[in-house]
């Protein structure tokens, strides 16, 4: 029974709803839609829906966004979730659960619904809403109190404060997701505060029409209003109702703006696109009347919030629910893959082969079959969980995994295959990356590796980012894959450290190669070198030129220091780029390949940098790796054993011609009768500093060579590679 309350408590609460300064207290708000049509009690359609709002919950907390389908057609159920840009995940999870229990209230039998609340918004539907970018439905709800002076003024910071905050959302933020503030706007309203918010999936023009789109339907002149969609929203109030400091901050007149100005032609992505709206009206008495009964609603909801019990009740519980939704069955990817025939294979490499397939319900699919991964159950179920919650349009999307027989692994299939294709493979398929469709690829993987690294709640290291790694859709837009050798790291954690380095020569970053320590700089020496290679065409770990030995990274630097870099860049594109975009871009990328961690910039610092071209780049230094031109020295190691004087070593840093005429010496020359010490130290070449790499390199060949050479006469060893590579070599001879 709803409890009662009398005259006296109903002419108080709207005496306190109708002259309160801002309702910035929790509400909650619903469309239930009847033209979709109603569901049955335990039909296919209601199961289907208990599975998609346990996945919601389960999956959107972490990364704040999330999407999702159960189900075939006509039963079919698809699903989104968004948290506001502002909360963590304790609070974006709370209100997801929340949320989740109060659309099945108050939409109760509906198969299409939406329900909002201050921190987040959920959406289920029959329809297929999630292929569109359509905003609908969205409600415009205005605060209750009117501006009564200087309403003009007024009416003039809002429009400009959320245009401001509206550009920043779509075009600087991957979480497509910014706050403001604008000061001194009048007497009475000294301060306003904004919010702009689209679904981070929406390219950076559909994001900005959409926001206009809302942005034209909300109300005006009064203390606050909000427009809120499935897709985007818009919102100010005149006091603080998010938390943190707000990224655009306006001085009256705007002319004084302190934050910078986006730049909407960098970074292009997507296709622009209108969307169609149906937008609630709602005049501000019927507000009143409406929020009142929210009030009593709520208040009846807390009054027995204790009898209601979640469904979703442990985290234990959720993660075995999401774990079995992700599970395929062996035939089902069997016959969509032909019984993996040899006509779907799209390519092979460490780990397995790939596979393009088809689902009964239309969805084409990539299956990976894993080789002998060595991985226990419950650590690639605790991978998978962990993957399957990066919900980012620059990363590949994880659909499920097979474990009948043996470990496959099922992502969205991506038409255009890898980076590497078009940069190393094929002279033709090069043509095809315009500059135009290269600048968008290093933005969109500089967007990716942001989101892993601050914006996605779960921070996360790839390690193993490459030009192979990088799967292109049909509209060339990047996509980040193969998480095989991804680290979780915790909020405030730094750097993690390693005894078994694992990655690709050429993209490791060199305190991860000698080292084994690893962290978000670690990803962005890889960037930084993915970046060169798509402005070079040519790879990192292999010679380009037939007369120049040196290493990529060797390479770009001297040319940028000469003044001639524009001669590093890749043939195919025929000339038609724009020149400082392409020096910046070079200066990004020698900034990132940085020797020392704390040289290189963070991805969000980089984004930026991509972003704008009024941001003053700092001069690189030399690059790690670095070695210049002339004799490259290579390390002769002569370990001598003889009965009176045990093992006598020496070290010496000799050319490749010195070392090649050593090494026919040693093999071919008598045996040593007596103990000596002879060496060479090459003047012609280039000295190594005291810890850097070379010296790394060197202690352990040194530590190799001992440690081995008891058991054989003779041996040799490498260690690193160009410009850095170290060989050495020993031979033992005894006294006959």
């Amino acid at each position: 029974m709803i409890p009662s309350i009398s005259s006296t408590q109903f002419l108080l609460l709207y005496l306190v709803l109708l002259f309160v300064p801002s309702p910035t207290v929790a509400f909650t708000w619903q469309v239930c839609s009847t033209s979709a049509g109603n569901f049955t009690a335990n039909s296919t359609y209601e199961s289907n829906l208990n599975l998609l709002l346990s996945s919601l919950v389960s999956n959107g907390s972490a990364p704040g966004f999330f999407t999702d389908t159960v189900g075939r057609i006509p039963d079919q159920v698809q699903g989104l979730v968004l948290c506001r840009g502002d909360t963590n995940l304790t609070t974006c999870g709370s209100c997801l659960s929340n949320v989740t229990v109060e659309i099945l209230r108050l939409c109760a039998d509906n198969k299409d619904a939406v329900v909002w609340e201050d921190e987040c918004l959920l959406r289920f539907s029959n329809r297929q809403f999630l292929s569109t970018l359509d905003n609908d439905p969205t409600a415009a709800l205005p605060n209750l109190n009117q501006v009564n002076y200087e309403a003009d003024r007024f009416n003039k910071v809002v429009n400009d404060l959320l245009d401001s905050t509206a550009d920043w959302a779509a075009y600087n933020s991957t979480k497509r997701y910014a706050t403001g503030q604008a000061f001194n706007v009048t007497q009475a309203v000294p301060t306003i505060y904004g919010l702009a918010q689209c679904t981070p999936d929406m390219s950076t023009s559909d994001c900005r029409q959409c926001l206009k789109g809302v942005l034209q339907g909300l109300p005006r002149s009064l203390k606050g209003a909000r427009n809120q969609g499935v897709r985007c929203n818009i919102r100010f109030e005149v006091t603080p109702f998010y938390d943190g400091t707000p990224i655009i901050s306006l001085l009256s007149p705007l002319t004084d703006a302190t934050a910078p100005t986006p730049n909407p032609a960098v970074c292009p992505t997507g296709k622009e696109g209108k969307t169609k709206k149906t937008t609630i009206a709602i005049s501000v008495s019927a507000v009143s009347a409406i929020l009142l009964i929210s009030i009593f609603c709520t208040w009846y909801r807390r009054s027995r919030k204790r009898a209601v019990k979640s469904p979703y009740q442990t985290d234990s519980e959720q993660a075995s629910q999401v774990f079995e939704s992700l599970l395929f069955r062996l035939p089902t990817l069997r016959v969509a893959t032909a019984n993996f025939a040899e006509a779907n294979k799209l390519g092979e490499g460490g780990f397995g082969a790939v596979y393009k397939g088809l689902l009964p319900d239309g969805r084409v699919i990539a299956v990976k079959r894993l080789l002998n991964s060595g991985q226990g159950l419950g650590e690639l179920k605790n991978e998978l969980l962990l993957v399957a919650k990066l919900q980012h349009r620059n990363l590949v999307k994880l659909l499920g995994v097979c474990l009948e027989e043996e470990t496959m692994i099922v992502y969205e299939y991506v038409p255009n295959s890898s980076l590497d294709k078009f940069l190393f493979a094929d002279a033709v398929r090069g043509k095809q990356l315009t500059w135009g469709i290269r600048y968008k690829i290093i933005c969109g993987i500089a967007r990716g590796l942001l989101y892993l690294h601050e914006e996605s709640q779960l921070k996360i290291i790839h390690r193993d980012l490459k030009a192979s790694n990088i799967l292109l859709d049909a509209d060339m837009n990047p996509k980040i894959s193969d998480f095989g050798l991804a680290k979780l790291f915790d909020i405030d954690q730094t750097q993690g450290t390693t005894n078994r380095v694992m990655g690709t020569f050429g993209y490791m970053a060199p305190e991860y190669v000698m080292q084994g320590k690893f962290s978000i700089k670690s990803d962005v020496f890889s960037f930084g070198v993915l970046v060169l290679e798509i402005l070079t065409g040519r790879k990192s770990n292999g010679s380009h030129n037939p007369e120049v030995t040196e290493v990529l990274l060797s390479y770009i630097w001297e040319k940028w220091q000469d003044g001639s870099a524009l001669e590093i860049v890749d043939p195919a594109l025929g000339g038609h780029y724009q020149q400082s975009d392409l020096l910046r871009f070079v200066q990004i990328g020698l900034l990132c390949v940085q020797e020392d961690p704390s040289d290189r910039p963070t991805m969000s610092t980089i984004v930026v940098m991509l972003n704008s071209e009024t941001v003053s780049l700092r001069a690189p230094s030399q690059p790690a790796f670095y070695m210049g031109n002339g004799d490259k020295d290579v390390l002769a190691y002569l370990k001598l054993r003889t009965p009176q004087h045990g093992v006598t070593t020496y070290v010496s840093r000799i050319s490749s011609t010195q070392f090649l005429l050593f090494y026919l010496i040693l093999l071919f020359g008598p045996s040593p009768t007596v103990a000596f010490t002879w060496q060479v130290c090459s003047t012609s070449a280039v000295n190594f500093t005291a810890n850097n790499m070379y010296e790394s390199n060197l202690n352990l060949l040194l530590s190799s060579l001992v440690s081995n050479g008891f058991a054989s006469d003779f041996i040799t060893d490498t260690i690193g590679w160009i410009p850095i590579q170290v060989q050495g070599i020993t031979k033992s001879g005894t006294i006959s």
